[in-house]
């Protein structure tokens, strides 16, 4: 991307948008009212999306992964929550757990890690424990040195595709007097010995994508597997989330759009009173409304993906304000879908109420819109928010 606002997507990630369509149209969106009705892994999805490359498309080149650039994943994930939401999550999870080693692995971590990732081994990220929601900072996991390796202990939760990703970035607390200076990051393998997972949550919605507690037994780890700096876990792990809040940006995205446009379809398709309900003005200034707002939503979308991958100083904003925005009309625009329906939507033999269920978690998760507005309002005082 250039420097200045971008109005028109290129050749090339017009292509991509295309591709993840036609593969979703086909291998993500048939099986997704049974994904949500089992609430079991999209095994169909992960198959089809590792195929294409499409399971982890930040991976740069040189690890074998698909390089694509930070609007490139965007356009992946919107396409594929499009069709499921939580089939969107692995894409989106697999750039979670893995930007801290991109960030701040060493070269040799970043060989091991990120290609064996591309060759389809997932990654997962365990920040949130039971007293560390909105306050990360407040980690309980501790890491301590045994000769040349670190010993983990604690308890994380709230951690997505946990029990089918092969690797976790593990925040932990290593100098428990320095507060979120104290913090490091480590990759922990699930087969490292210590390591086992708690019942998947019984969930609202994203059925499909595990949400389990992971818990650290005693898990020694060999020295290397540090990420970075010891005592820079906590900003590798605030940068990493500047980048992966626009990617929960592009879920919400996608989901409003395909809750628009199932609504629009049914809408000509229904009739009452002797025509199409969307015949009716009522009814058309609802649709023009969801519309509206889903493109607003996915312009500022694409506007923080493009600081995403030159890493402006307002990203932070961006990355908040994209997420927070795009979420709030991702829940209005999947309930707004529900009403369009009417009875129908309120049943499962249609796709609206799935979506309106997926379309909550985007303004919960990788920080509250409460703490998304707070991220802003800083940016905001600090003087750093764009003019462009």
């Amino acid at each position: 991307m250039s420097d200045h606002p971008m109005y028109a997507l290129s050749e090339e990630h017009r292509a991509i948008r295309e591709a993840v369509r036609a593969l979703c149209d086909a291998k993500v969106a048939p099986f997704a009212a049974a994904v949500d009705e089992e609430a079991r892994f999209p095994r169909e999805a992960a198959e089809a999306l590792l195929a294409a490359d499409f399971h982890a498309p930040h991976v740069p080149e040189e690890y074998g992964g698909a390089g694509a650039d930070a609007l490139a994943t965007v356009l992946v994930i919107e396409e594929i929550a499009r069709a499921d939401v939580s089939a969107s999550l692995i894409p989106a999870v697999n750039k979670l757990g893995s930007l801290p080693v991109l960030i701040g692995g060493s070269e040799q971590l970043k060989k091991n890690y990120l290609s064996r990732l591309a060759a389809g081994e997932g990654f997962s990220y365990c920040l949130s424990e039971p007293d560390a929601g909105s306050d990360a900072a407040n980690q309980r996991t501790r890491a301590v040195r045994d000769g040349d390796d670190w010993v983990l202990n604690g308890t994380k939760r709230w951690i997505s595709n946990a029990g089918e990703s092969e690797f976790y970035t593990v925040l932990a607390t290593t100098d428990p007097d320095a507060r979120s200076k104290g913090i490091s990051a480590f990759v922990v393998e699930k087969s490292d010995e210590g390591v086992s997972f708690g019942a998947p949550e019984k969930k609202l919605g994203i059925k499909g994508s595990p949400t389990r507690e992971v818990y650290l037994d005693h898990v020694r780890i060999p020295g290397d597997r540090i990420i970075g700096e010891e005592g820079a876990g906590f900003e590798y792990a605030m940068r990493t989330l500047d980048h992966t809040r626009v990617t929960i940006a592009a879920q919400a995205v996608g989901v409003a759009q395909g809750a628009l446009d199932y609504a629009l379809g049914y809408a000509e398709e229904r009739r009452q009173f002797g025509k199409p309900v969307a015949d009716f003005q009522g009814l058309q200034f609802l649709l023009a409304d969801m519309g509206m707002k889903v493109e607003a939503a996915r312009q500022l979308t694409y506007a923080a993906a493009g600081r995403s991958e030159r890493g402006d100083s307002d990203l932070t904003f961006f990355g908040a304000a994209a997420k927070c925005f795009a979420s709030d009309v991702a829940m209005e625009v999947t309930t707004n879908a529900v009403q369009v329906l009417g009875g129908y939507g309120y049943t499962r033999d249609y796709p609206v109420e799935r979506m309106m269920r997926d379309a909550k978690i985007t303004q919960i998760y990788e920080g509250t819109n409460q703490v998304q507005r707070i991220v802003m309002a800083r940016q905001l005082l600090a003087g750093v928010q764009s003019t462009i």
